[in-house]
C-alpha cells in the first residue's frame, strides 16, 4: 500500500494522469502475461502517450470553439449528392491546410455547408492542427471593435497562430447603411467569397 502511495504521489508530481489511473491494471496484465520489466515499462509509456494525443485532440477541438458537434462521418452525402465522399474525405488530411489551400463551401441554405465546414475543422483539430471557427458576422465585429479599441495589430496576431480559420456564414452579414457589412468603411478582404 505504501509503495501504491509513492507511485500515485509520483505520477501527480510528474503529470502522468494515464500511469497513476491505470498502474494497477497494467500491473496486473503483466504479471498474468508475465511480461518483461521493459514491455511493462513500454506498455506504461504507450498508454500516457495514447492518453494525451486524445487529450490533445479534445483541447484543440475546445479552443476551435465550434458552435456544437458535426462529424464528417454523420454528413448524409444521399441527401446532398453533388458532395463528393472522396473529396470530403481528403478534407480531412491536414496537407492541404499545410500547404495553404482555401477551401469554399458554396450552396443554397440548409445544404450542409456549416455540417461539413465543422466537420473538417474538427477532423484537422483531431490531426493537430489548431482551428477557430467564427461567424463572419462575429469576425467584422470583433475587427471592428479591436480596430476601435486599437488593438488590431494583436487581434490580427491572434488569428494568424491558427493553422485554419473557418469562417461561416458568409452571406448572411447584414447591410450598413454605406453598404459595408456591420462596419464603418470598407469591409475586411477575406479569402474566398460565399
Amino acid at each position: 500500500m505504501k509503495q501504491r502511495r509513492a507511485i500515485d504521489e509520483a505520477c501527480r508530481d510528474l503529470r502522468l494522469p494515464a500511469f497513476r489511473e491505470r498502474f494497477v491494471e497494467l500491473a496486473a496484465a503483466a504479471r498474468r502475461e508475465q511480461s518483461t520489466y521493459k514491455q511493462f515499462l513500454l506498455d506504461l509509456l504507450r498508454t500516457e502517450v495514447a492518453d494525451r494525443d486524445v487529450r490533445r485532440q479534445q483541447r484543440l477541438v475546445r479552443a476551435a470553439k465550434f458552435p456544437w458537434p458535426k462529424r464528417l462521418e454523420d454528413f448524409d452525402f444521399d441527401k446532398n449528392p453533388s458532395v463528393s465522399p472522396e473529396v470530403v474525405a481528403d478534407l480531412k488530411s491536414r496537407s492541404w491546410v499545410r500547404e495553404g489551400r482555401p477551401l469554399v463551401l458554396i450552396g443554397d441554405s440548409g445544404t450542409g455547408k456549416s455540417h461539413l465546414l465543422i466537420g473538417v475543422g474538427t477532423a484537422i483539430a483531431e490531426a493537430g492542427l489548431s482551428v477557430r471557427y467564427i461567424t463572419t458576422q462575429a469576425l467584422v465585429n470583433e475587427l471592428a471593435e479591436a480596430e476601435a479599441a486599437r488593438r488590431l495589430s494583436s487581434l490580427m496576431a491572434r488569428y494568424t497562430k491558427v493553422d485554419l480559420l473557418c469562417l461561416d456564414e458568409f452571406g448572411c452579414a447584414p447591410r450598413g447603411a454605406d453598404g459595408s457589412r456591420g462596419m464603418r468603411g470598407p469591409p475586411p478582404v477575406l479569402a474566398g467569397t460565399g
